[in-house]
């Protein structure tokens, strides 16, 4: 997703595209930063947009949170897994988000692409691991063991005259 959010930036002419990979001990929150920036509040919008629905198609998924759409100069795009960042040039300049994430490794596309293609492979070559079978379950639920039995106490009776 973050391929295809990054190639929609490029798409809409998007300056100065970068992809940080976040440290986990940093920032539990989420792992790549896509940062990048636009001329005016129109460009950024547009980028915005492209991404949106580029998502849409590719991953039927949608951002969890948007803010700053409406203004245009900083628009944040929350995906969990990454979050992206749409800048105004000005304004990227004057927060400067890159300084304030040192422990962040810049990835471009190759090295982000050849890391997806390793995890892929990792990913597959482990083999899975083995379900309980529905009778296992239902053998676990009958034993005596689980459950519990609670009989009322018994009152002795007075015989009668």
């Amino acid at each position: 997703m973050v391929l295809a959010a990054a190639q929609a930036c490029e798409d809409k002419k998007a300056e100065d595209t970068r992809i940080l990979e976040l440290d986990a001990v940093d920032a539990g929150f989420t792992d790549f930063f896509l940062i990048s920036s636009g001329s005016n509040e129109r460009q950024t919008q547009a980028i915005a947009d492209e991404i949106e629905i580029r998502l849409k198609k590719d991953f039927q998924t949608y951002p969890n949170s948007v803010e700053g759409r409406r203004q245009g100069e900083w628009i944040l795009m929350d995906y969990v897994d990454f979050v992206v960042h749409i800048f105004l040039t000005e304004k990227r300049a004057y927060y400067d988000i890159e300084r304030l994430r040192k422990s962040a490794r810049t990835v471009d596309l190759d090295q982000l692409k050849a890391m997806l293609v390793e995890k892929t492979t990792v990913a597959r070559a482990k083999p899975a691991k083995p379900k309980k079978t529905v009778a296992k379950k239902t053998a676990a639920k009958a034993s005596p063991k689980a459950a519990v039995v609670r009989r009322k106490p018994v009152r002795p009776t007075k015989p009668k005259a």
